[in-house]
């Protein structure tokens, strides 16, 4: 098992880092606050698939962002050249700025950059690209469309909106991507490398993402329904998540709302399996978030889970869970169970969801779900139906992909 990789934030000190700013363009609705009460509600956000031919699949569904206009949002882009992804990320880059109240002639010149997180990178315009071959070979491709392919461009989307000069990555991680592009950009303002950072992911839906899980068995046969006994798999999905990270001490000076602190985060990556999770390395990894935030697991309110809605998915994390919490699991619940799985984004939505949990004081739900898995033991609290009234203080975000990258990131209050 690979060493779990800390963040900086331990007794070397650094600069606290607070999340100021989300941007959400998800299946459920377009902006944090909207965003924020459809989760609450338990609203879904999947339904029969409009961005691809899907007749031939027994399992026709996803999470689609049917009201997304790029040109509702952007304001230098041309969304014709630009792939779907790179505009999701854009579009939410955006409403995060707009959210932070940061002004883009200062960004403009700050230290400032975009970490983004992705799984299929710009899968609609690979997509695209596949149906032109088929249709007319080599000589149809479109060279233009053929220029909007690498998955760098997503992060590159964020950074030519906002005109940002600072570090400018895509990691592509798959599941876990947005939690690894929280931490590096953590990181990065933490150790005064940068002073503001966009960080999240992106994610489009697409047949290749969705026949490729269909192929393994994962789909679901109708809705995501995460710890249910009744859970079949996931559906996939897509959006874009962006939160803004700045200083503590910057916050406060211009006397910007502070959604939460970021308090810590821990990677791993077992390698043990090509998709099936690993029990103890996830342990591992909740044992070392914990250490690098500084905080013990009786101070954890709430687990925003991996959640996917597979049977082994989700017997596998609260077996983790169980073994760093013990008989005192707190609530985990998976908002998966509204948006579907939107890959790459999925923690950066997870990360979303903490920070109106904690500004809000409730917790988030887990949709669909009428009757919990008994076969996961006693204790486990998926918060199912609609959300719940809780003050939180210290909340924990799961993002896991294949092969075993797993990454976690701690949020605080900021009292």
């Amino acid at each position: 098992m690979a060493e779990p990789v800390q963040s900086v934030n331990d007794a070397a000190g650094g600069r606290r880092v607070v999340i100021t700013g989300l941007g959400a363009v998800s299946p459920v609705g377009i902006g944090a606050d909207v965003f924020a009460s459809a989760v609450r509600a338990g609203a879904s956000g999947t339904a029969p698939i409009e961005s691809f031919d899907a007749s031939g699949f027994p399992r026709r569904k996803a999470g689609e962002v049917l009201d997304f206009e790029p040109t509702d949002h952007l304001k230098r882009l041309d969304p014709g050249q630009w792939g779907r992804s790179g505009l999701l990320a854009a579009a939410a880059a955006r409403l995060a700025v707009a959210d932070a109240g940061i002004d883009e002639g200062r960004l403009e010149t700050a230290r400032a950059g975009a970490i983004m997180g992705t799984t299929s990178g710009e899968s609609a315009v690979v997509q695209a690209l596949a149906e032109q071959w088929v249709a007319g070979g080599l000589e149809s491709l479109d060279g233009d469309l053929a220029g909007q392919t690498p998955a760098s461009r997503i992060a590159n989307a964020v950074s030519a909106e906002l005109r940002l000069t600072g570090e400018t990555q895509t990691i592509p991680t798959a599941c876990s991507a947005s939690n690894y592009a929280l931490g590096y950009a953590y990181d990065l303002v933490r150790s005064g490398e940068a002073d503001v950072m966009l960080a999240g992911g992106a994610d489009a839906v697409n047949r290749l993402t969705h026949a490729g899980f269909y192929a393994l068995g994962a789909m679901a046969e109708d809705v995501p329904r995460p710890f249910a006994a009744d859970r079949s798999g996931i559906v996939t999905g897509e959006g874009g998540a962006v939160l803004v990270l700045e200083t503590y001490d910057s916050a406060r000076e211009r006397g910007a709302r502070i959604y939460a602190e970021i308090l810590g985060y821990a990677a791993n990556c077992d390698a043990a399996h090509m998709v099936h999770p690993d029990a103890a390395s996830i342990a591992a990894c909740i044992r070392a978030a914990h250490e690098a935030a500084g905080v013990d697991p009786s101070q954890i309110d709430y687990i925003c889970a991996h959640g996917t809605g597979t049977p082994t998915n989700d017997s596998t994390e609260v077996a983790a869970a169980r073994e760093v919490f013990g008989d005192r699991i707190p609530p985990i619940s998976s908002i998966k169970s509204m948006l579907g799985h939107t890959m790459g984004a999925a923690s950066g939505f997870g990360a979303i969801a903490c920070c109106k949990a904690l500004e809000q004081d409730f917790l988030p739900p887990t949709a669909n779900v009428t009757e919990p898995d008994p076969d996961l033991g006693e204790g486990v609290d998926c918060v199912p139906g609609t959300g719940r009234a809780a003050r939180l203080d210290i909340v924990q975000n799961h993002g896991f992909a294949f092969g075993g990258n797993n990454v976690i990131t701690i949020l605080g209050r900021v009292s």
